[in-house]
């Protein structure tokens, strides 16, 4: 009974050691696979073509680990996938890179299982010439995986018989041979299947992408014509009520007309600065940015009776970012300030405040306008959403997309009636001395 037991312990063991042996030997395979996988997704995602030469070194890598670290189901056979390079090789009809592998594989086994060289030639000729011949009927993977499988079979026998274990008990030799093909069949056919499985999901999602990206500059392009076609609808209702012989319509349709043609020219202007924004930093001192914008909107504002309070400790604030950008923010967001002027109030005001850490510069600028409901302020910064009559709603996408661009961010908060406060965050990055 103990004999019993501790043949039966014994037997488990192997197999669990087995399937270890498959395990680490898929590993050894499957690694740089895996990771001509992740080269080829951030390649698709970044819209470049994926280099060639990417997959023939993972197929290399997966030889050269299989080979050098590959360990024997048994101590007297080999593992015998080292086969699988050029399998993977065939699928993707890498002919020149195949016939090298075959090289390789034909040196290898001379030196190290002392096989016959002639007969490896004549094996991986037979390879070769089936994959010919299937690649001229645009051959299936399956049909691939089990011609592959039905050659390997056959020289495998005779290596079995005639190099490896010549001497050695005929049923061994037999099971050995049953459960190598069975191995070499599954693993050929899980490999084949994760790297195609693979790269139909990275084609899929960059498909995806892709689908987003138009569809997003679908709805752009709508939104745009929608935006566009309603002043030119007006001008086209004023030309046809207009007659050139009264004055009296002439005087009073042409500036409408001149007011709707500028309020397309801005339009487009806003679009075309969305779609072309970028940033180039340089060192700028902040206060003086807005000692600039002080001294250029303040006859605006007090034409408007707002006051502008600055709340800014420091007489100079230095960090990298976009001058003429970041000037372009804070106009479009004192311009949103001026027109959600609250005329009920006795008192306008706007305040700016400026805070400096050792990580982040936080600016606030809070007026006391008309403010935005709940609903209003969800949609703020979306494209051609706004608030004002003759608004676009681009000014606002455009200083979120500018200030995002500063590795920065942005918020908005209000109350409907009493104020809207704008936050945003800009890291200090200070000029390396």
């Amino acid at each position: 009974s103990r004999m019993a037991y501790n043949t039966t312990e014994r037997k488990c063991y192997s197999i669990v050691s087995y399937l270890e042996i498959i395990l680490n030997n898929c590993v050894y395979l499957l690694c740089p696979i895996s990771l001509y996988l992740i080269y080829i997704s951030y390649r698709k995602n970044i819209n470049k073509e994926v280099n060639t030469i990417a997959f023939e070194m993972a197929i290399s890598s997966s030889l050269y680990f299989i080979l050098r670290c590959g360990m024997p189901l048994h101590h007297n056979y080999p593992t015998m996938l080292f086969d699988v390079p050029l399998l993977l090789a065939f699928s993707k009809k890498k002919t020149g890179f195949s016939i090298v592998i075959s090289i390789v594989l034909i040196i290898y086994q001379t030196i190290f299982l002392r096989t016959m060289p002639l007969l490896l030639i004549v094996e991986y000729i037979v390879y070769f010439l089936g994959y010919l011949h299937l690649n001229k009927y645009k051959f299936s993977l399956g049909n691939l995986i089990h011609g592959f499988i039905i050659v390997n079979s056959f020289f495998l026998a005779i290596k079995v018989f005639w190099f490896i274990s010549p001497n050695g008990c005929y049923d061994n030799n037999i099971i050995y041979l049953c459960c190598i093909i069975i191995v070499i069949y599954l693993v050929s056919s899980m490999i084949l299947y994760f790297l195609y499985k693979g790269e139909k999901i990275v084609d899929f999602n960059n498909s995806l992408y892709n689908i987003q990206k138009e569809k997003e500059l679908r709805a752009s392009l709508f939104k745009v014509t929608h935006e566009i076609k309603n002043p030119i609808a007006v001008c086209k209702g004023y030309l046809d009520m207009l007659d050139p012989s009264d004055n009296k319509k002439c005087t009073k349709y042409i500036p409408i007309l001149k007011s709707e043609i500028n309020r397309t020219l801005i339009l487009m202007d806003d679009f075309l600065d969305y779609t072309k924004i970028k940033i180039e930093t340089e060192e700028i001192d902040l206060v003086m940015l807005f000692e600039e914008l002080d001294s250029s909107l303040r006859p605006l504002f007090s034409s408007k009776k707002i006051t502008v309070n600055y709340n800014i400790p420091y007489e100079e604030l230095y960090f990298e970012a976009d001058y003429n950008r970041l000037k372009q923010v804070f106009i479009n967001l004192f311009k949103n300030a001026l027109e959600a002027k609250d005329d009920t109030k006795e008192h306008s005001y706007i305040d700016v405040t400026v805070k400096e850490t050792e990580s982040n510069i936080f600016i606030k600028i809070k007026d006391n306008g008309i403010g935005m409901t709940k609903e209003e302020l969800e949609k703020v910064g979306q494209m051609f959403f706004t608030t004002k009559k003759k608004g676009s709603g681009l000014g606002t996408c455009l200083s979120k997309e500018i200030i995002k661009l500063h590795k920065g961010n942005i918020t908005y908060s209000s109350r409907k009636g009493e104020w809207t406060e704008t936050n945003i965050t800009l890291p200090n990055i200070k000029v390396m001395s």
